[in-house]
């Protein structure tokens, strides 16, 4: 029996939300590692069709951080768009590199994100009627941290 071809998935840019962060919340040591949170306080979303601020109320990144430097991320923030809907989106983030890179990003340096992998999986939820495709995506995103801030650029997989 032949198997039909399957399609190659496509990216489309859906939004890109530039965050700005407050200081980590560091809960210590626990398996599998150390475990923070930081919260997301401000920051602007833009897109082709989608455009909106962050919402800093419940918007943080839950992190578990391993021995090798390897951050496993539970981010959740609240963007409200310009038209007024609200999207709850949620990530389960890996951000890993080499350790040289790893050390730098944590003491707050400014790390170019080609050098290190920033990559999530994507949930968007809305009760916009409007956006309601939102809800039945499939969305990655892929990050950079810098010393001020964290940017997401999040696609929808066609």
């Amino acid at each position: 029996m032949t198997l039909p071809s399957l399609p190659e998935p496509t990216l489309t840019l859906l939004f890109r939300l530039d965050a700005t962060l407050g200081p980590p919340l560091e809960l210590g040591e626990i398996p599998p590692g150390r475990a923070r949170v930081i919260a997301l306080t401000g920051g602007t979303c833009t897109g082709p069709d989608l455009d909106g601020t962050l919402l800093p109320e419940g918007s943080a990144d839950h992190q578990t951080v391993l021995p090798d430097g390897t951050a496993l991320g539970d981010i959740r923030y609240t963007l409200r768009t310009s038209g007024g809907d609200l999207l709850d989106v949620r990530s389960e983030s890996v951000r890993h590199g080499p350790a040289d890179v790893l050390a730098r990003l944590a003491r707050g340096e400014a790390v170019e994100p080609s050098e290190y992998v920033f990559r999530a999986a994507t949930r968007i939820r809305t009760s916009s009627v409007a956006l309601d495709h939102l809800n039945r995506g499939v969305f990655v995103t892929v990050g950079g941290r810098s010393p001020s801030g964290v940017s997401y650029a999040t696609y929808l997989v066609g």
